[in-house]
């Protein structure tokens, strides 16, 4: 007898689809045909994980985690929240992963080509594990918006990637976390590819005064949810 946890099946009416005409590249990497859901088996839903064994202690700190000369250019900020399951438990141990642009619009990345300046003591991404509440933190600093060539004077508003991990790899949410009051957020067909208006809000965190540190970063709250109706939309 099976008795691996069950989980519930997504909500995919706040998740974007696959095809959305206005986001250029989803033309071409869309399935053309219905998909085939594959049953989840005892390995899928227990392991493997991640341990606390494979992070370092500056991990989660990307303003120091790559710093070779001098300090870090741009608005420095501190993300956090709790990781959560459907049923609004905390995920405990979990890997979290982020990857930004530095506070020009530039990803440390051979393919991109936007000619804003790099940042010798930024490479943009960083990891750290949930602790016993779920809960989670990151220094960084404010990415920048970039030009890309979706459509006409296309641009990107300012974001972090989020990549998470449930118990297992069948839990794993890839995402996007968005700024409060940003001007760019109506027009950007990544965001608005979300279908519905509560769950697009779901990926713009929230200002902080309490999470701000005086002197040093603004605070901005993002809680994450892996499943369930009040998910947390994955990246299309």
């Amino acid at each position: 007898m099976n008795d691996a946890k069950k989980i519930a099946p997504r909500d995919w009416s706040s998740h974007p689809p696959y095809l959305y005409p206005s986001y250029g590249s989803t033309k071409l990497r869309a399935p053309s045909k219905p998909l085939v859901p594959l049953g989840q088996t005892r390995s899928e839903l227990t392991g493997p994980v991640f341990g606390h064994g494979s992070i370092g202690t500056l991990d989660n700190d990307l303003t120091k985690n790559a710093v070779k000369d001098g300090d870090v250019l741009g608005e420095r900020i501190t993300v956090s929240g709790r990781l959560l399951d459907e049923s609004g438990r905390p995920v405990r141990d979990s890997l979290i992963e982020i990857w930004q642009t530095n506070a020009a619009g530039r990803y440390v990345h051979v393919n991109d080509l936007h000619d804003a300046p790099l940042d010798p003591n930024f490479h943009g991404a960083g990891r750290t594990m949930t602790n016993e509440n779920g809960e989670y933190s990151f220094t960084t600093i404010r990415p920048g918006a970039y030009p890309w060539r979706n459509h006409a004077n296309a641009w990107r508003p300012a974001h972090i990637h989020f990549s998470l991990f449930g118990t297992a790899f069948v839990t794993r949410l890839v995402t996007q976390m968005y700024f409060p009051g940003d001007p760019l957020l109506s027009a950007d067909p990544v965001l608005q590819c979300v279908p519905d208006e509560a769950a697009r809000q779901r990926l713009i965190a929230k200002f902080s005064i309490d999470r701000t540190q005086p002197n040093w970063a603004l605070g901005y709250e993002f809680d994450i949810v892996l499943r369930g109706p009040q998910a947390t939309p994955m990246e299309v």
